[in-house]
């Protein structure tokens, strides 16, 4: 096969799921994000079953997202679109039975004249400065909201990966002040909201990239694991050189493995010269300019009978240890991983 291999394992999905739901009190429930096509790895299947584990809350970033979550859960689940009510949306929502989470006075307008007996909830703006209304536009227009029974009060936090952060609490007090006695049910933590405290909790909780396996959530379960091809193992001596522009020189007699997968399948070119794949448990070091469709492996260290296929994330290394080697976060490359892949969803081993 030339395409590498994604194995997704929806059970680690799940369990990070429960062990999230878990650190809350009981009576806070905890929705899933999707959104992105489930970071990358499948919005449908991700969601399925987590409906199934018990999620009813979902949130997805557009309607059109929306739809085809829609059609993977059916007529029950909650989903709520991140980007509002954006014009030409009414009918989507309407079909769908969307709720969007209008982000300011116009979507506010918008929502209440073209679909004024449908469910809708409020993003509201306390520190981060993305979307929202902030606190003079609430003002506004809180007590004609409140009147029409939004369903939920959200905003997002900034700075909740890094506990110590003063915006954390600055956060927390303008979304208390904006939204106390108003008896509205809220939302303000994703992942890292629920790792900093109860405090944050509200009635509702979001987490996102701790279901995939990543930072903050230290106790997560790795939820991927990438195999890809080796197509050819070639034998360099001392002075050859590797790739486009030669950035890398044999120093000894090396052997060589082109591996199917480049840029074009969400290996960034940043990798180049920094990535290590695995064979076995042998670590190999990514030597060489990445490509659109190729990478090459220095893999003079591993057995001479090479395995079929080189690891680059799982067991060995997971999705924040290559973000590192990239200079990235492990939310893109999650959402990088490119349509080549030949995907299956199953166990990962741990």
């Amino acid at each position: 096969m030339a395409s590498g291999t994604l194995d997704i394992d929806l059970s680690a999905i799940t369990a990070n799921w429960r062990a999230l739901d878990a650190v809350t009190p009981q009576g806070v429930r905890t929705a899933v994000m999707v959104k992105a096509d489930g970071y990358g790895l499948g919005a449908s299947p991700i969601a399925t079953r987590l409906r199934a584990a018990g999620a009813e809350d979902f949130f997805v970033a557009l309607a059109e997202e929306g739809v085809a979550l829609r059609a993977a859960l059916g007529p029950g689940p909650r989903i709520g679109i991140l980007s509002g009510h954006m014009s030409g949306d009414a009918p989507i929502l309407a079909a769908h039975n969307l709720t969007p989470m209008l982000t300011s006075r116009a979507q506010v307008a918008r929502h209440l004249h073209e679909l004024p007996d449908h469910p809708f909830g409020i993003q509201l703006e306390t520190g981060m400065n993305r979307l929202g209304l902030d606190p003079q536009d609430w003002q506004a227009v809180a007590a004609e909201v409140l009147a029409r029974g939004p369903r939920l009060l959200m905003s997002h936090m900034a700075c909740s990966d890094d506990p110590a952060h003063p915006l954390n609490a600055r956060q927390l007090a303008v979304f208390r002040a904006m939204t106390d006695g108003t008896g509205v049910r809220r939302s303000l933590a994703s992942t890292g909201g629920i790792l900093l405290g109860r405090a944050y909790d509200f009635d509702l909780t979001r987490p996102g990239i701790g279901l995939y396996g990543g930072a903050p959530f230290a106790d997560a379960r790795a939820v991927v694991r990438l195999s890809l091809p080796v197509v050819q193992v070639r034998a360099l001596a001392p002075g050859q050189t590797v790739g486009y522009g030669a950035t890398w020189t044999a120093s000894r007699p090396t052997r060589l493995a082109t591996v199917a997968a480049g840029y074009a399948d969400g290996l960034f070119r940043a990798l180049t010269n920094r990535a290590t794949l695995y064979a076995g448990s042998v670590p190999c070091p990514l030597v060489g300019r990445v490509s659109m469709d190729l990478v090459t492996v220095d893999v003079t260290a591993a057995p001479e009978d090479l395995p079929d296929q080189l690891e680059l994330l799982g067991a060995h290394q997971g999705i924040d240890a290559l973000a590192q080697a990239a200079g990235t976060i492990g939310y893109e490359i999650l959402t990088a991983l490119g349509s080549r892949y030949d995907r299956h969803y199953g166990q990962v081993a741990a």
